[in-house]
């Protein structure tokens, strides 16, 4: 299937200012990113860091216009779990302090279930315990300010499910991706597992189908995969619109683990 995704970003600055941009698709059949900063095109910079596509731009005084937009097809081959990723997505992390959760997770969760059934059946307990509130978190919430405000927004879900998963000693991490069919439409947060060492997605939301979703970028936490950082002087992001669409029928959300290429 093919999947077409665009992103636009608006950031304006009183003065020079460098952004790291992850808004690029991780696999593209074809993209184009153009900057537009101070009236004067910008070239961006494409970094590999930790596997992602970062882009590094040199932001002018004035108002900068970000567009990107690809074209991405599904399906493919699963990623295997390297011995790196393993040991990086076992350890707590700025959003996940999974050593804060261990007996939590040991009292709700029945660790001696094979992890194709634990990994939905925590994602399942995640989207049964939090109410889906846009606005209701902060940028600096961790995944124990969530589970005790019972609420918030993909990151949220993501970061809850993170935790408990690392807190059963199932290596796990954050997803950042284009999903079609996801209302209102925007950047996707969602959770990749580890499940006989083979990286499988789960979505706590269950806002759009597993199967049509297009990798952007994965990390510890949100953290990692952040669509845009600003750096230096008082840069501001101002606005953004994001897109995802295909031409076929997309499928219902499901519960079960799936292998995102």
């Amino acid at each position: 299937m093919r999947i077409d995704v665009a992103a636009t970003l608006t950031v304006s600055s009183p003065a020079p200012a460098t952004a790291l941009l992850q808004v690029a698709v991780a696999a593209p059949v074809s993209e184009q990113l153009t900057v537009l900063s101070g009236a004067t095109s910008v070239e961006p910079e494409e970094l590999e860091v930790d596997g992602a596509r970062v882009h590094r731009l040199e932001l002018r005084e004035g108002q900068t216009t970000i567009t990107y937009s690809a074209a991405a097809e599904t399906g493919g081959g699963p990623r295997p779990v390297t011995p790196a990723e393993w040991a990086a997505a076992l350890r707590p992390s700025r959003y996940c302090p999974s050593d804060q959760l261990e007996g939590f997770a040991t009292t709700e969760f029945d660790r001696s279930l094979p992890r194709a059934e634990l990994v939905p059946a925590v994602a399942e307990w995640v989207n049964r315990r939090l109410v889906y509130t846009s606005g209701a978190s902060r940028p600096v919430d961790t995944a124990v300010d969530t589970l005790l405000a019972g609420q918030g927004v993909c990151r949220d879900y993501a970061h809850l499910t993170i935790t408990l998963l690392r807190a059963l000693e199932i290596p796990a991490r954050l997803v950042a991706v284009y999903a079609p069919g996801l209302s209102p439409m925007d950047f996707h947060a969602v959770v990749e597992a580890d499940i006989d060492g083979t990286w499988c997605v789960v979505d706590a939301t269950r806002l759009a189908p597993t199967s049509s979703l297009v990798r952007i970028c994965a990390g510890r936490d949100a953290a990692d995969t952040a669509f845009l950082s600003l750096f230096g002087g008082q840069a501001r992001f101002e606005s953004m619109t994001v897109t995802a669409t295909t031409a076929g029928l997309l499928p219902p959300p499901d519960d079960a683990p799936f292998p995102l290429p």
